[in-house]
């Protein structure tokens, strides 16, 4: 299966994704699309073997719309001042006509030979000729209208479109009529009304694009975060270059004050960053030697070269940018409910419009106020703000929460993170540093004699030897605790050695030949497993719990089949964590500390941070097989983990969230990624999820407002109160409520900015 996302052109309200949405999943070769209204785009997964990118974009136009080709995440040039002065233009049309058919009505001095009276055919062909001038300022509405009509799938315009034509071919009527000599008709001509639709539907997308335009903001900054131009070195000398020149393994220069260009490794020169727009954390960060750099981080204080290592799309930035609009793509279930109403609204909508206009019609035989229901049915009823309502807060929400390090990468998780019920910790890296620590070494070859050669020790090594052989054999692995031998190592420069047939052994340890001799590292599982042999001269036990005692993750160290040392290693709890612990439970959330280390040493660091739950000395199997067993109570699991050994239980968690990943943003293991270790931001996501889906509820609560409190209005069913509405106040009905929602959708930022 391969995956596209298409940009796509054509598309006005709900009812157009939705139609073209159900369209694509229709064909065969497309396993899965999702369209997104305010991204204007539509994610799509296809069979390779059956379509092609060619294929896909001729459904596209045969839907009726139009494929703008593959979405390069940049910001859209929109002619803004161009349609502001075409604005302009319809507003001072309908001004005009509004005073030619209506001014005698407020006591405005008729125009000579246009007196609709006096002069009833001039009045009339003025009108027509004034029409149809605002049909071609609304020529886009109207043919998106016919085209998705015809496709099958009518839309916001194609009722816009019924409204307008409707109006203009009744008044055509009437004004033969005049020109026949029945000047009676004057007075059923409805021209100001589809100008007065028009101009009010343009005025409403043109608000409403700039707002769609507001909510992508986020994305749009991260887009441009990342300098045009840097610093490289070229034969010794620093030659000014742009971002494109750029190619793996060129050295950069950054001095102070200046953006870090692209992703690289620091080789030289020492300084402290600023990531925050990457991973949330205000504080810079110190970077030296051997350290990576993102690019659109700021340098601070010193002058560093580092060596370029991904560029253009292979970056952090443009792999977050491409997952936050990934994202926006998905379809939460909230927004697939309203999806699927719009799709039966517009249809049921006509149907509405066309039998209240007849039953009028039979009623009072008025052909005229029939016509006025009909019209402003079809107008007052336009699904615009009910496609609006889901998709602008969902953009708005991802955008925000990537700029406090909060990477969420599909929609679903993101209204279902304020649902859980039990959230499970990986203990390293996660609840701890990471950064462990050799603390203590027993060391079981030092004493041992041979009887045979009395006052002779068989094979004594040094506690050197002893960490070397680890560091060595630990420096092919990339778990927490290897990461932490080998630090200790090169800080007492011991020198790492090559190692042969290296084997890592999931939940147990690794194993491989140094010099010759085969070595077991790992927990006590590894050496029961192989029968490793523990020396009884050595009181093992009681060093094994002096170690656990002190919250000691505990590493065995075996030569061939016997036990030879004893490592203890040690991590520190991360500051907040306690804090963090005490907040979810304040929320009434379930947290389980989920560890493959041993009892002792996990349930002390447990007591430690306050969790009561912990489950130990489990294999990643069995941590997926937990997950499993947790979410059999109905309720949303979280399973927050470092993203490699745990990926297994992320992905069999309801929400899997990796915490503190750096750039490895792309991960497919998680369905969020926090881009540091701050465990705050797990707490920042949940009311992140909470907001935005309140933010969602009330969106979808003033589209339907509108709409049940001004359809019985524009059916009729007031009449006898004499309150009804024209379709002039239809439209200006349907505009107010796309504002309401784009409104409310974009005081979700100042809400989410809030979250601390």
């Amino acid at each position: 299966m391969k995956k596209v996302l298409l940009k796509i052109g054509g598309m006005t309200c709900s009812a157009c994704s939705s139609g073209l949405e159900k369209f694509l999943n229709k064909q065969d070769g497309i396993e899965s699309a999702s369209v997104n209204l305010v991204m204007n785009n539509a994610n799509i997964q296809y069979d390779e073997e059956k379509l092609n990118l060619e294929q896909i974009e001729k459904f596209v136009e045969k839907a009726g719309f139009e494929s703008l080709g593959i979405d390069s995440f940049q910001k859209e040039e929109k002619k803004q001042n161009n349609q502001k002065y075409k604005l302009i233009a319809l507003g001072v049309l309908a001004v005009i006509t509004l005073y030619i058919s209506m001014g005698h009505m407020v006591g405005l001095p008729a125009i000579p030979y246009l007196d609709m009276h006096e002069n009833p055919i001039n009045f009339a062909v003025i009108l027509l000729i004034l029409s149809l001038l605002a049909c071609i300022f609304g020529w886009d509405i109207l043919k998106n209208g016919y085209k998705n009509l015809i496709h099958k799938s009518p839309n916001m315009d194609t009722l816009v479109g019924l409204g307008v034509l409707s109006s203009i071919l009744y008044s055509l009527y009437g004004t033969i009529m005049i020109i026949k000599g029945n000047h009676d008709y004057v007075n059923n001509l409805y021209y100001e009304s589809a100008v007065i639709i028009i101009f009010f539907i343009k005025i409403g997308k043109y608000v409403e694009n700039r707002n769609k335009d507001k909510t992508k903001e986020a994305i749009s900054q991260l887009m441009m975060i990342t300098p045009k131009h840097a610093t490289m070195l070229r034969d010794g000398e620093q030659v000014q270059v742009t971002i494109d020149e750029i190619e793996k393994g060129d050295i950069v220069v950054c001095k102070p004050g200046e953006k870090i260009a692209v992703d690289g490794e620091i080789i030289d020169g020492v300084t402290h960053i600023d990531e925050s727009f990457i991973t949330g954390e205000s504080m810079p960060v110190k970077k030296e030697k051997g350290k990576k750099v993102i690019a659109g981080s700021i340098n601070y204080e010193g002058t560093i070269e580092y060596k370029a290592e991904k560029i253009g799309k292979e970056s952090t930035v443009s792999e977050i940018v491409k997952l936050v609009v990934e994202a926006t793509s998905t379809k939460a279930p909230i927004a697939k409910i309203a999806d699927k109403i719009s799709g039966y609204f517009v249809p049921v909508i006509m149907l509405i419009a066309l039998v209240s206009g007849l039953v009028w019609l039979i009623i009072n035989h008025d052909i005229s106020f029939a016509i006025n229901v009909l019209i402003s049915v079809l107008v007052v009823a336009c699904p615009c703000s009910l496609g609006l309502a889901t998709p602008l807060s969902i953009v708005i929400a991802s955008g925000e929460s990537s700029k406090k390090g909060i990477l969420i990468k599909n929609s679903e998780s993101l209204e279902n993170a304020h649902k859980v019920k039990t959230i499970v910790f990986d203990k390293t890296g996660t609840l701890t540093k990471g950064k462990l620590t050799l603390s203590k070494m027993y060391n079981y070859t030092k004493n041992v004699v041979d009887n045979k050669k009395e006052n002779n020790r068989l094979n004594s090594l040094s506690d050197e030897d002893i960490l070397k052989i680890t560091a060595s054999i630990e420096a092919k692995s990339e778990h927490p605790i290897a990461r932490g031998i080998v630090q200790e190592a090169k800080e007492r420069k011991i020198e790492i050695e090559r190692v042969r047939k290296f084997e890592n052994l999931a939940g147990l340890g690794v194993t491989a030949e140094y010099n010759g001799e085969k070595y077991f590292i790992g927990n006590k599982k590894l050496m029961e497993q192989n029968n490793i042999i523990f020396d009884t001269n050595f009181s093992i036990d009681k060093d094994e719990e002096e170690l656990q005692k002190e919250g000691n993750s505990l590493l065995f160290v075996a030569k061939d089949n016997k036990l030879i040392a004893l490592l203890g290693v040690n991590d520190n709890v991360k500051e907040n964590a306690k804090d963090v612990i005490s907040k979810l439970k304040a929320r009434n959330i379930n947290v389980v500390m989920l560890t493959g280390d041993n009892e002792k040493t996990a349930k002390s660091i447990a007591d430690l941070i306050g969790i009561d739950n912990v489950i130990a000395g489990v294999m990643p199997k069995d941590k997926a097989e937990t997950i499993e067993n947790l979410k059999k109570n109905n309720e949303l699991v979280m399973m927050c983990g470092d993203g490699i050994n745990d990926s297994v239980s992320l992905v069999k968690a309801d929400i899997g969230v990796s915490v503190g990943s750096g750039t490895d943003v792309a991960m497919d293991s998680s369905d969020i990624v926090l881009m540091n270790n701050d465990l705050e931001k797990i707490v920042e996501l949940i009311d992140i999820s909470k907001k935005t889906i309140r933010n969602i509820k009330q969106n979808l609560f003033w589209a339907f407002f509108y709409n049940l409190c001004m359809l019985p209005i524009a059916i009729g069913i007031f009449s006898s109160f004499g309150i009804i509405i024209n379709p002039m106040m239809a439209s200006i009905a349907m505009t107010i409520s796309s504002i309401t929602v784009t409104l409310n959708s974009l005081r979700l930022k100042g809400v989410i900015r809030k979250i601390k």
